[in-house]
């Protein structure tokens, strides 16, 4: 996301929403009918499972652009399952020049501000987590997650800047990803509806030693959430103003195939029988199909990676207000963990 646009469209909307009546109050924390609310933590934009299945690793998506003034505190923090509690993570510099660019300029420190993350081992067997930050600069920056203790900290090894915005990022084995420029393609004065979903940016892949290209026929309606297949030859990435999820094959650098959803899929995450389950918003400023433009409407998907078809795994019409700006669901053995780019909570549901 490009920061300033973002907030910008976000307060576009919210005009909008002032035209409509007020939407529910979000319910207490503590168990639903329709699921338990977890709260302690602030805007859980994305997750991550550590490899022990103890704890959730969580994007907390606060700081520069995202309500004032610059935070610092926020960022990454540890979910203990068990305990439900938050703490925030450790966090020790250890350059390594064999992760990322050799010109990063250094750890970003207290200011680095996350969005999207993605875990998984290294071809070395180093567990990496990239994470996309806004604080300071627009970068990936990359930590190696280590045990320590009963729980897990990170080391910074390296970062790679770009001169656009990222939204998620796709680690691959060998250190490379591919990560979403949303409004890559829009110039700072453009006031065309960002949410009409026309293409507004695109899919970009980093390799060491060659950089950063655009990937060929990924421009879209807002790339968002993106996730590879575990051989490195599939990507697959959100269109989120256009409700869509792409099939794209690296190799080929072609589209392969894509879905329909009825509600903007924001991050995509693997299920345990090698699903992808897709969640976000009911919509926002008018797109909102049937339904009411309410933020705190959503869905999650399961989707099939050979023929891209969906199923709704959980619709919130009706349901009461759990949560608000869903950005991504985790399957954990019999639970999906629900977050969210607001707000104080993560919701824990049924699989199905």
């Amino acid at each position: 996301m490009k920061f300033r646009l973002l907030c910008s469209s976000i307060a576009l909307a919210g005009a909008a929403f002032a035209q409509a009546p007020a939407p529910p109050q979000l319910l207490p924390c503590g168990s639903q009918p329709n699921g338990e609310v977890l709260c302690g933590t602030r805007s859980p934009e994305d997750l991550e499972l550590t490899p022990d299945g103890k704890y959730l690793v969580v994007s907390q998506f606060v700081g520069q652009g995202r309500g004032g003034a610059p935070t610092t505190g926020a960022g990454l923090v540890l979910y203990d399952i068990a305990a439900k509690t938050f703490t925030k993570m450790a966090i020790t510099a250890e350059p390594d020049k064999s992760w990322g660019d050799p010109k990063c300029p250094g750890p970003v420190g207290e200011g680095m501000v996350p969005h999207g993350i993605s875990l998984l081992k290294r071809g070395n067997g180093a567990m990496q987590l990239y994470v996309v930050n806004h604080g300071g600069r627009e970068s990936i920056e990359m930590f190696e997650l280590k045990k320590a203790g009963a729980g897990w900290a990170l080391a910074w090894h390296g970062c790679v800047v770009s001169t656009q915005a990222y939204n998620d990022v796709a680690v691959m084995r060998d250190g490379s990803f591919v990560g979403t420029h949303p409004t890559a393609l829009r110039a700072a004065n453009d006031t065309s509806d960002l949410f009409a979903g026309k293409p507004s940016g695109y899919v970009s892949r980093w390799v060491a030693g060659k950089g950063e290209t655009e990937l060929p026929n990924t421009r879209a309606g807002y790339p968002n959430g993106v996730l590879a297949s575990a051989d490195g030859r599939t990507m697959y990435f959100n269109a989120w103003t256009a409700k869509e999820v792409h099939k794209y094959d690296l190799k080929t650098q072609k589209e392969t195939g894509v879905v329909k959803l009825d509600f903007m899929p924001d991050n995509i995450t693997w299920t345990a029988k090698n699903k992808m389950l897709a969640a976000g918003i009911k919509g926002i400023r008018g797109n909102c199909g049937a339904e009411p433009c309410n933020m705190n409407l959503f869905g999650v998907a399961e989707i099939n990676p050979t023929d891209m078809k969906a199923r709704t795994v959980f619709d919130s019409t009706g349901k009461g207000a759990l949560i608000g700006g869903v950005s991504v669901a985790l399957e954990v053995k019999d639970a999906i963990y629900i977050g969210a780019f607001q707000g104080d909570r993560i919701v824990k549901i049924k699989a199905f």
